[in-house]
């Protein structure tokens, strides 16, 4: 099972420790656009100020990040894991995961951005400021510089196994499973149930918590219908919608009342 996470706009400061090695982060497909990334990403930031927060969308409170940016290449690096805060990412909650759980999470969650493309929860890097909506001055839109080294790496990552997708749109944006990859992709929307609509907190915290549920329970589905199965067996109300047509991903709506 792959299970594809957004990044969270807040980030924990990764504070003293070796700096980012970025031919060490998983998926090396990817380092030569990460490299694109980081050198512009960079040198925006080490020059004007207000430049870059424009560029990035930074508030006058976020000022702060254009610096930290500026240094990337020397500052302190811990595992992305650690790193992502927030609200899915305090429900995952992944250091209160078991041993075993957290194994787990090593080998199946990936995390998309728009600096490093994506990397594993166990990866090094430092925090920093940079969404997938960007558009750098010479690499242009993120999410357009993304998809060509993404599909390339991604189906491989992918294995032959369930590809659960948890991405906002503006992530997704950067890879679209395709083919047979696609066949056994679910996405999963998180609806209040009284209203049916999305709430942004309902989403990231049942999100969080149904990878977490699934890494502590060792559920392994091959496929999106065992993917169905095993969250209503975890006691998620889940309505799902197989594909219309090959090349089509599966649609899961996971119905709550409240987030506790």
């Amino acid at each position: 099972m792959l299970v594809l996470l957004p990044p969270s706009e807040g980030k924990a400061n990764a504070g003293e420790g070796a700096p980012l090695e970025l031919g060490s982060l998983s998926l090396p497909g990817l380092t030569a656009a990460r490299e694109a990334v980081l050198g512009e990403l960079v040198e925006l930031c080490a020059g004007d100020e207000e430049k870059a927060r424009e560029v990035l969308g930074l508030s006058e409170g976020l000022r702060g990040e254009v610096a930290k940016n500026a240094g990337l290449r020397t500052a302190g690096a811990r595992p992305a894991g650690e790193i992502y805060t927030g609200v899915l990412y305090d429900a995952l909650g992944l250091a209160t995961l078991d041993a075993a759980a957290r194994r787990r999470a090593a080998d199946s969650l990936l995390v998309f951005s728009g600096l490093w493309g994506a990397v594993r929860v166990t990866d090094r890097i430092p925090s920093y400021r940079c969404s997938m909506g960007v558009k750098l001055p010479g690499l242009g839109a993120l999410a357009g510089h993304w998809r060509a080294p993404m599909a390339e790496v991604l189906p491989a990552a992918a294995g032959d196994g369930l590809v659960l997708d948890l991405r906002s749109a503006a992530y997704a944006a950067a890879w679209k499973p395709k083919g047979e990859v696609a066949g056994r992709t679910a996405t999963v929307r998180v609806l209040h149930a009284p209203t049916r609509k999305v709430v942004s907190h309902f989403n990231k915290a049942t999100k969080g918590r149904i990878v977490r549920s699934l890494l502590s329970a060792g559920a392994v589905p091959a496929n999106p219908a065992e993917l169905v199965a095993a969250l209503r067996e975890l006691g998620y109300v889940v309505e799902a919608e197989a594909p219309g047509r090959a090349g089509k991903s599966w649609a899961l709506d996971v119905l709550v009342d409240q987030v506790h």
